[in-house]
């Protein structure tokens, strides 16, 4: 059975933006579209006027807004198979569930909820940090949106510690067609900074020669099994998370590992990917390796 890709729905902005990336996505894949709503929906329930003097039953609104994100998604591709469904949970423990039995989960950058001035909702952060399967926060800016940079960013971490993200970012530009934008940052301890300009430079290179091979060992066997993937390697000084930020100006998606640790709670995602998920200016995907 073809695992679908799960968008999770809330009648937001930012939800439509993502339901239209993901039905672009699964056009590409070739994948089912499954449009989750998941709301304790007594709380929005007034959100939707009655047309009638009766009081809407509690599930109106949450059909209503599963029914309009299908129709959004139809337009996009009439031949995608969409099916919907309204969870009684709240959306982030509904998305969690839906996780184990995804290709993806997908979600926008910010929510229907009281603080959407944050950078990124509540929904995401906590759906990013916690999934099992591959999770995008659909964000950034049109041209990213609509795919016309042609090019996936791929920050690599160490060498098998994110193997996932690495053959994930490899299936991704090759069902694009794009180059794929693979970026190793790196730098030199703080004490070695001190030194005089000869030595530093020394040291810079070497610190430089070493994240170039870890780079390649990150890359070897994924690119042996694509060789039709365009793969441009770059390895750049300076904080990664502020790297990749920078670069992902130039991309149509940013994709990272995450460490799942099990028997650990709370957020596992790193200081690289809040970052990204607050402040890329393109979609970001959040793909788990188990450690």
């Amino acid at each position: 059975m073809t695992l679908p890709l799960i968008v999770g729905v809330d009648g937001s902005e930012a939800c439509l933006l993502a339901v239209d990336w993901a039905a672009d996505e699964a056009t590409r894949r070739g994948l089912p579209l499954r449009l989750v709503y998941g709301c304790l929906w007594e709380r929005y329930e007034t959100d939707l006027p009655s047309t009638t003097l009766a009081r809407p039953s509690e599930r109106l609104p949450a059909e209503h807004i599963v029914a309009s994100a299908a129709e959004r998604a139809a337009r996009r591709d009439p031949e995608l198979k969409v099916t919907t469904d309204v969870v009684p949970a709240e959306a982030a423990d509904a998305l969690l569930r839906e996780g184990n039995n995804a290709f993806a989960l997908v979600t926008g950058a910010r929510g229907r909820g009281q603080l959407q001035g944050l950078l990124l909702g509540s929904v995401g952060l906590a759906v990013a940090a916690g999934a099992h399967c591959p999770v995008i926060v659909v964000r950034g800016s049109p041209a990213a949106l609509d795919g016309t940079h042609e090019r996936i960013l791929l920050g690599v971490g160490e060498p098998s510690a994110d193997d996932e993200a690495v053959r994930f970012a490899f299936r991704e530009a090759e069902v694009r067609g794009c180059t794929l934008d693979a970026v190793r940052a790196w730098r030199c301890p703080a004490q070695e900074s001190t030194y005089h300009a000869a030595l530093t430079a020394r040291q810079g290179h070497r610190h430089e020669e070493r994240a170039s091979a870890q780079l390649d060992e990150a890359l070897r066997d994924t690119v042996a099994a694509y060789p039709g993937v365009r793969v441009r390697r770059t390895t750049v000084e300076g904080p990664a998370r502020t790297v990749l930020v920078h670069r992902s100006a130039a991309a149509d998606l940013v994709v990272v590992g995450a460490r799942r640790r099990s028997g650990r709670f709370g957020l596992q995602l790193g200081r690289v990917n809040h970052t990204l998920l607050h402040h890329a200016d393109c979609p970001v995907a959040v793909v788990p390796q188990r450690v």
